[in-house]
């Protein structure tokens, strides 16, 4: 659920990259003017998404306490706002897919190579386990006594197997203190399938040799829209011949959180490499922030009312959970976008949500989606209050600075030090020679 930029260079290739070169006999080409200013990054760390990244985090935690007092459960309109904090899982998966698609955006849309996929899981691997695992040790030994000697029940949670075992698990939740994890989950589904679904896309925007810009950038746009769209297919399929329950928490009917961030990559990439619409595009979405979190705001509002069902009972319907897919997609993109498409720059986004304070929480903000669980179960052991009650502020304020500073220090002692291990796996790859008319300009 948490990504740093990638290690490739900037790009900055000229317009007409993924052209031939000119003509023979033609006079040489004017030397290459300087990279347009005002675009979005493609690589690199953008500090607003940590912004990004510590409110999705923050909201979720809000969720689990609203629902573990239940003030999410009461009647009225507070309560529906509560009960839809679980929105900030889709803004999670829309930054995965723009974070991680977008080395494989910028390859097929250059031509160039794609990112090494063995690299890309060894990272993945030291990024999310090392800290997963700690907790599952923790969960497991406070609170699964009938399960501490089941291989098997170590195994699905270690492996994060849990959401396809039907049978052993309420449709995925597994062991208590280890809710959340369906999402992880759904999360390493897509850093599996990732390569693949990158290969077809490249494939289908490549095909018959086609090299333009352009073309390739809206073929993996068409693409990218197909796969979205076959989460409402996969939804529908969920509930005919007869109501899968379990369906909900496989991934099929997250990508269309996955994709938007994905379209996101494609077009800052694009952007970064021909003039016209694209750039138009990011200045838009960037000139729109207020419009567009106003939209994310009222979305939001809207997935609060039934329209999106009851609360906290998972999808009681087929019309609901589509409604669901569609208003939480709108919120992730919305939200996300413009912090994406920021020009590569200071402006008022980075400093609202890239500033020191922000920043570090979106770091630190997948520790605080671990340890959640944890802390509010022993924060109520501890205090004496029983499932379902107690103030929301007064159990907030303790829970989410205490899951904080756990994070803190997992961040710290865990994370950055697991990270690290990837210099003892990673084998540099031979350069590849190189077609001139795709070199970037130096």
């Amino acid at each position: 659920m948490t990504e740093t930029g990638s290690s490739n260079g900037p790009l900055s290739f000229p317009p007409t990259a993924l052209t031939d070169g000119p003509p023979s006999g033609s006079p040489e080409p004017a030397p290459a003017e300087a990279e347009p200013v005002g675009l979005p990054s493609v690589t690199g760390h953008q500090t607003s998404l940590d912004g990004i990244r510590a409110l999705a985090a923050l909201g979720v935690l809000l969720f689990h306490v609203a629902i573990e007092t239940g003030a999410a459960l009461r009647n009225g309109f507070t309560g529906g706002l509560l009960a839809r904090g679980e929105v900030g899982v889709p803004i999670f998966f829309t930054l995965s897919g723009l974070l991680l698609y977008r080395p494989w955006a910028q390859s097929a849309l250059s031509g160039g190579r794609e990112p090494d996929t063995q690299t890309y899981l060894w990272k993945r691997l030291f990024r999310i386990m090392p800290a997963y695992w700690l907790v599952v040790v923790v969960a497991l030994l406070l609170w699964a006594e009938e399960h501490r000697t089941d291989a098997w029940t170590w195994t699905e949670m270690l492996l994060l197997l849990h959401n396809y075992d039907i049978d052993h698990w309420w449709f995925g939740l597994g062991p208590r203190g280890l809710g959340q994890m369906w999402s992880l989950s759904v999360e390493v589904a897509f850093y599996l399938t990732l390569p693949i679904m990158a290969a077809l896309l490249r494939a289908y925007a490549t095909r018959g040799g086609v090299t333009d810009v352009g073309r390739r950038a809206r073929r993996l746009l068409v693409g990218l829209a197909a796969v979205g769209a076959l989460s409402y297919v996969y939804t529908i399929f969920e509930f005919h011949p007869e109501y899968r329950p379990w369906m909900n928490l496989w991934l099929p009917r997250s990508w269309t959180f996955f994709v938007p961030g994905m379209m996101l990559a494609v077009i800052a990439a694009w952007a970064r490499l021909e003039d016209g619409l694209p750039r138009r595009f990011c200045h838009a979405i960037a000139s729109s922030t207020g419009t567009l979190w106003l939209v994310a705001a009222l979305a939001y509002v809207i997935a609060s009312t039934p329209v999106t069902g009851a609360r906290f009972v998972g999808i009681d319907g087929m019309w609901t959970g589509l409604f669901e897919q569609v208003l939480y997609t709108t919120v992730a993109f919305c939200l996300v976008a413009p912090a994406a498409l920021q020009p590569d720059r200071p402006n008022v986004v980075r400093s609202l949500l890239g500033n020191r304070v922000m920043s570090y929480l979106g770091r630190i903000s997948y520790g605080v989606f671990l340890w959640q669980f944890v802390v509010l179960y022993l924060w109520y052991e501890f205090t004496g209050q029983q499932t379902w009650t107690g103030d929301l502020l007064l159990n907030f304020v303790p829970v989410a600075a205490i899951t904080v500073l756990v994070a803190h220090l997992t961040y710290r002692y865990v994370e950055e030090p697991a990270r690290r291990l990837i210099r003892y796996v990673n084998t540099p790859r031979p350069a590849a020679a190189k077609d001139p008319a795709l070199d970037p300009v130096p």
